[in-house]
Parts: structure tokens; sequence; C-alpha cells
């Protein structure tokens, strides 16, 4: 049994895919190629954002929000602890502090509550300046925009949505990548919707933003490539990546429906020996990962490698455990319930292949 069947989904596809690419290869256009606009139109409907514009990663696309948002030393920007490093490392990057919150221990995503309480201790501190929120969509849910846009715009903040792994989830029936003022994701091969290498998108209406998008992850452009009007990057979607993406994209609404049913298999079986995870009502999840809680979890962890089952923990080491942000001086006390997760989570199989698999 594979953590994630890659080659298994290859193999449903591999006709289509390949014909992608040799249609790449006959053409020529490796970067910025016609299937990388072909796929950003593609996204954009799918989504049901006005704009997409792709770059050469996640974290990439993440650090363009940043540069974007014009993100500076002095500069508060809150996001969750129990996420992936990018998240917090583009913040520190840009100059800015990254500000941790609490997660809300049943849906593991930020939690609202926590982010009020701590944008306002930040405002009444009057140390930072309070610029921005990242929520992150963790394990394929979309996390509460309902609530988490209200709090920004109470205090005024930018709101950016981290897709990467809730890319295909809803809130009654809006799509992951289109809430808040940007949306990013991941096209990293593990990812519900990945490429054969690295990739990653920013989702957004504003026209303005887009622009600016696009100037920053090609060195800054103005009008021409040797125009450049402000300080980028290079960050460019590879075309035969796009290509990739192109028939992945066309098979996932039936992928999506696959890794439900296989959500809703493991519920009906692991319900009585585990918390399994919750979608609360009016939520859809792409299952990007299938994480249980358990107080026993190295045992449990050590009970599936002996049947076979592969395991793994998303993750094992909050934001604020890090040794990179050891200086922000926060504790396991300060953000209690992430701290306890880290602890307890661990993630079993879940790709839309998993009834093909021998096990």
């Amino acid at each position: 049994m594979q953590f994630i069947d890659l080659a298994a989904q290859y193999q449903h596809l591999k006709q289509r895919i390949d014909k992608r690419i040799q249609t790449v290869l006959d053409h020529g256009h490796y970067i910025m190629g016609p299937e990388v606009e072909e796929l950003e139109q593609r996204l954009a409907e799918y989504v049901g954002v006005k704009h997409c514009i792709s770059c050469a990663n996640g974290t990439d696309a993440l650090q363009l929000t940043m540069m974007v948002l014009d993100i500076k030393p002095g500069d508060a920007v809150f996001c969750p602890t129990f996420t992936f490093f990018a998240t917090a490392e583009v913040i520190a990057y840009a100059g800015a502090t990254p500000v941790f919150v609490d997660s809300d221990e049943r849906t593991f995503n930020i939690c609202p509550q926590d982010l009020e309480k701590r944008i306002q201790a930040v405002i009444a501190e009057g140390k930072l300046v309070p610029k921005a929120i990242i929520a992150v969509d963790l394990f394929g849910l979309p996390a509460n925009y309902p609530e988490l846009e209200t709090i920004a715009a109470k205090y005024g903040l930018k709101l950016i949505e981290d897709a990467a792994q809730g890319f295909g989830g809803e809130i009654n029936g809006k799509r992951a990548g289109s809430f808040g003022d940007m949306a990013t994701t991941s096209f990293f091969p593990a990812k519900p919707l990945g490429c054969y290498g690295d990739g990653g998108a920013i989702f957004t209406n504003s026209d303005e933003y887009a622009a600016l998008f696009r100037s920053y992850r090609v060195h800054g452009k103005g009008k021409d490539k040797y125009d450049n009007v402000r300080i980028g990057i290079n960050s460019r979607l590879d075309t035969i990546q796009a290509a990739v993406l192109l028939e992945k994209l066309a098979e996932f609404p039936t992928e999506l429906i696959a890794r439900n049913r296989a959500a809703v298999n493991y519920n009906e079986s692991l319900a009585t020996k585990y918390i399994t995870p919750l979608v609360p009502e009016g939520f859809l999840s792409s299952w990007a990962q299938y994480t249980l809680i358990s107080e026993n979890r190295d045992a449990e962890m050590a009970r599936y490698k002996a049947e076979g089952v592969p395991t793994m923990i998303y993750y094992g080491t909050c934001m604020h455990q890090q040794t990179a942000f050891k200086q922000l001086a926060y504790t396991d006390d300060d953000l209690p319930v992430a701290s306890r997760l880290a602890k307890q989570v661990f993630s079993l199989p879940m790709h839309p292949y998993l009834r093909k698999s021998k096990n």
C-alpha cells in the first residue's frame, strides 16, 4: 500500500499526460508556454475567481503575497502555529513578525477566537503594526472563512488563504482559493492537485493585485522583460508542469469523489477507535490527509506498520517550537491545543486510488 499512490494515478492518466507532454516537446516553449496561460484560465474558472497567476512553487506563492502587500519589518502577520514551516517562513523572510495562533481542536485549523485575542494583544502592546492574516486549509478542510473574513474586516487586515492542502474544498458551495483578499496553492506532487515537480499559483479578484503578482514573479518586469519597474523574483511555472496539471485538473472532480468516499469508509470503520476528522456542516474537504487523534500515537503507528499500512505525522513540531523562531519566546502553554495536537495526530493513506491498491 502506498501512502499517496502517484504511480496509480499516472497509469490512469498516462495516455493523456504523455500526449500533453509530447505537445510541449514539439513546440519547445518550455517557459511560460501556451499551456501555462491555458492552465491559469482553467484554474480561475474552477476556483471561481477573476485571476490566477501561476508561479514556481507554493512557498513562492506565499512570498509573492508578502511582496504585493508590502509586508515589512515592524509588521505583524498572524498565522497558525500548527502548519508547515513555509507559512511562517515567508513572514519572517519579509522581515515581519509572525504572530502564532492556536488551533481549533476538532478541525485542526486556525482558531478564530484565539486569533482575535492575539490581534487585540498586539494592538494593545503597540510595538507591531497588524497587517495581515494567513489562514491555512489544513489537511483539505477550508478554514472558517465566514468568521475569519469578519475579523479581518473588523481590524482592517488583509486575509490570505493558503489553499495548498484545501484545493477542491468548499464552504457552502464556494471553493477553496476564492476566500480572503488573495489565495495561494501548491502543486507539490503530494497535494490534492499536484504536478510532477514543483509549482504554485495565486488567486485573486483584484485587477491591481493580479498585475503586481504578474510583475513580481518575473523580476518585477514592466511592459516587457527588459523594463524592470520593481524588484521581483524569478518564479515561473514550467510549461511541462502546466501540461501535466491540465490533465490532472480535468480528472480532479472525479478524484475528489473518490477521496470523499475513502474518507467515509475510514470514518465508518475507525470512529469507535479514534477521534476522527470533523467536517462542519456546509463544508467540503478535499482530504489532502486523513488525520486521526490518538493519545497512544506511537503504539498505533507501530501497529499499522506491522500490518503493512504506512502512516505519517503532519505536523510533529509546531511553528512556535521551531528553532528558527525560538527568539519569539512562545511556550506550549501559550498555544495549548496545537501543542497537544502535535503529540497526538497521525495520518493514514489517502488518495483517489485507494480501492485499486492490492492491500
